[in-house]
């Protein structure tokens, strides 16, 4: 499932309610360069697990640990990672088998550690659609409940995906998008 963002809050708030279903288990890994807003969208997933404390990216400290919520949360950011040994020095099994849930950015450097069951957040730019664009996949375990709460949050799957049933998202068209807004009974 892919959706489109036009701002941090609306990553933000994609990310609540998607924290709002997880389960504890669960694992989600979030890839994107720099910038892209995998720690907005952590953001918004531990406030939907009711997590009220501030959520920042645990870069120097490799994982930062927030126990307030419905269940703990283990929020991840490998990129200072130089070896997936390392993750064995901090015990990451018992995080991933743990009671909680796992967010972990850049886990494409430790992919050969991550188990099978689990939900990709991919987060991308495209800077020509505006700054606060972001494409947002999200595939795996969760994919379904992603879509259920992307839904809710008035985000729909991008063009080429299919578009569940009700009423379509009108804000972030473009002047040149009017033929795409009358398909869905849209004025531009």
């Amino acid at each position: 499932m892919r959706v489109e963002t036009f701002s941090p809050e609306e990553t933000f708030q994609l990310g609540r309610s998607l924290g709002q279903s997880a389960k504890a288990g669960e694992i989600y890994t979030l890839c994107g360069d720099l910038g892209t807003g995998k720690t907005v969208f952590t953001q918004g997933f531990a406030a939907g697990l009711g997590i009220r404390e501030p959520v920042c990216s645990p870069t120097f400290t490799i994982v930062q640990e927030y126990g307030e919520g419905r269940f703990p949360l283990y929020h991840f950011d490998v990129y200072r990672i130089g070896d997936p040994e390392e993750m064995e020095e901090i015990g990451y099994e018992d995080y991933f088998y743990g009671d909680g849930v796992c967010l972990i950015e850049w886990a494409d450097l430790i992919e050969e550690l991550l188990p099978e069951q689990i939900t990709r957040v991919r987060i991308g730019k495209e800077p020509e659609k505006g700054f606060d664009y972001r494409s947002i996949c999200i595939e795996g375990e969760a994919e379904e409940r992603a879509a259920s709460a992307a839904a809710g949050c008035g985000l729909y799957p991008m063009e080429g995906e299919e578009k569940p049933a009700g009423p379509s998202r009108a804000s972030g068209l473009a002047a040149g998008d009017s033929r795409e807004a009358g398909e869905r009974g849209e004025e531009a």
